[in-house]
């Protein structure tokens, strides 16, 4: 009972007490301005953004609040979109290169790089498609592209005349042959001949090598031992291949003028790399002759000489042409193929017949064309094998011998063969020929016209 009576009296106690509360806010409220009133209804205009930002859309979203009066444009940012795929990283590389030293294969190089036995013989198989290897020698390079497992990725053999061999290895195995693309020139050089050809050439920076092709073409008219006295004037046009100002292969001589012994000797190559050229003394054709390896260097004379491999002295019945393997070898005049074979320390060999009484031996040979058969004519210039390595000698050369009657004669001297090989040929060609190496001579030695040995017509 006494519970229920204080409980009761609370009750009476707030409700009077909230009454009061009420009536005091509700007697001291005032009305509201009507300028504060119109202020704290203002909102704010939405912000104005780009329609795009970073290459990517932007999209804007309302959001709602619980009451209508407070919505708001809130803008929500929507990632760009990337199409670009990640970069693909490639595996490193290592790169291996240097020479061919003399006596080295393919295979001794590749090891050194440190390739697999298995690799190598990949290799050398690819390689060997598009180049002999046998011709390697020093000079040539070769360079390996390798992956981190020691696997080559690239193998590039470079030889002369700036060609490379490149194989590439990846899901297939591709071999290509790249050649610089060159430009032809022509050069004319002038020499005064004191001591020999060879040193006044080398002197007046021309090619030496063209005292040997000289030496080919005037050795049977001129004694250049007797009748050269010092003071000579040679003249020389040549054209040669060009990367650049690099030279690229041997050079080819396209008229010589020397003045010797009171006379005037002229010798025109002609321009289709026959290697037939015409001799001319004081402007009348003497002769037509080729040479046997075109830019060779003359590495043994007819006579007695010490045997490169026998090492005692006997008679070398010809002359040697070093050259590199595989170096075509021209007939150095018409005649008739009378034997090819093997003989004796003269390895392969193709034997001329020029007339009843002289014969040319070629000896060395790698290879003889199918093309060349016994009995078949052939013409001055017309190829008849290539240089090489067969029978007795110690590097690739060519042996050349000129045989009348039977007995050896010195090639660079007897002109029994020119005589013989004398063709009934159109003087009035070769002596148009003749005046127009004359003019282009005239041209580049004319005033204006620089005259050294390196300078391009």
């Amino acid at each position: 009972m006494k519970l229920r009576v204080v409980a009761a009296g609370l009750v009476i106690m707030v409700a009077v007490s909230g009454g009061a509360i009420f009536a005091t806010g509700a007697l001291s409220r005032e009305p509201v301005p009507t300028g504060l009133e119109e202020a704290s209804l203002w909102l704010p205009e939405p912000p104005t953004l780009p329609d795009t930002l970073g290459g990517g859309a932007v999209r804007f979203a309302t959001v709602q609040s619980e009451s209508a009066r407070d919505q708001l444009p809130l803008p929500l940012l929507q990632a760009p979109t990337i199409d670009a795929q990640p970069p693909v990283i490639q595996p490193p590389l290592s790169t291996w290169s240097r020479d061919i030293a003399p006596g080295e294969t393919l295979d001794v190089v590749l090891a050194d790089s440190g390739m697999a036995a298995s690799d190598r013989a990949s290799v050398a198989l690819a390689i060997g498609a598009e180049y002999d290897l046998r011709r390697l020698r020093p000079g040539h390079s070769l360079t390996v592209v390798s992956t981190m497992d020691g696997g080559p990725r690239t193998v590039t053999l470079a030889v002369e005349d700036g060609v490379r061999i490149e194989a590439v290895f990846g899901t297939e195995m591709i071999t290509q042959v790249i050649a610089p693309e060159t430009e032809v020139v022509t050069v004319a050089g002038e020499a005064i001949i004191s001591t020999s050809m060879f040193a006044a050439l080398d002197e007046a920076g021309i090619p030496a090598r063209f005292a040997v092709d000289l030496a080919q073409m005037l050795g049977g008219t001129v004694d250049f031992r007797r009748e050269m006295a010092g003071g000579e004037r040679l003249r020389l046009l040549w054209r040669e291949a060009r990367v650049g100002e690099d030279r690229i292969g041997q050079p080819d001589l396209t008229f010589a003028a020397l003045e010797i012994a009171g006379s005037l000797y002229e010798v025109v190559w002609p321009d289709d790399a026959s290697g037939q050229a015409t001799i001319y003394v004081d402007g009348d054709v003497l002769r037509v002759f080729a040479q046997p390896v075109v830019g060779a260097r003359l590495s043994s004379v007819f006579g007695r000489r010490t045997h490169p491999v026998f090492g005692n002295v006997r008679m070398h019945t010809g002359v040697d042409f070093a050259a590199a393997h595989g170096t075509p070898v021209q007939s150095t005049a018409p005649g008739r193929v009378s034997f090819i074979g093997w003989r004796n320390g003269y390895g392969r060999v193709v034997e001329i017949a020029h007339g009843p009484d002289i014969m040319t031996r070629y000896a060395h040979l790698s290879t003889v064309p199918e093309s060349i058969a016994e009995g078949q004519r052939v013409a001055a210039g017309e190829m008849i094998g290539r240089v090489g390595e067969t029978g007795t000698t110690t590097a690739p050369n060519l042996h050349y011998e000129v045989l009348v009657n039977g007995l050896p004669t010195d090639p660079l001297v007897d002109d029994r063969l020119a005589d013989a090989a004398d063709p009934e040929a159109d003087n009035a060609a070769a002596l148009s020929r003749l005046a127009e190496a004359r003019a282009r001579m005239e041209e580049s030695f004319s005033p204006g016209v620089a005259t050294s040995a390196s300078e391009r017509l």
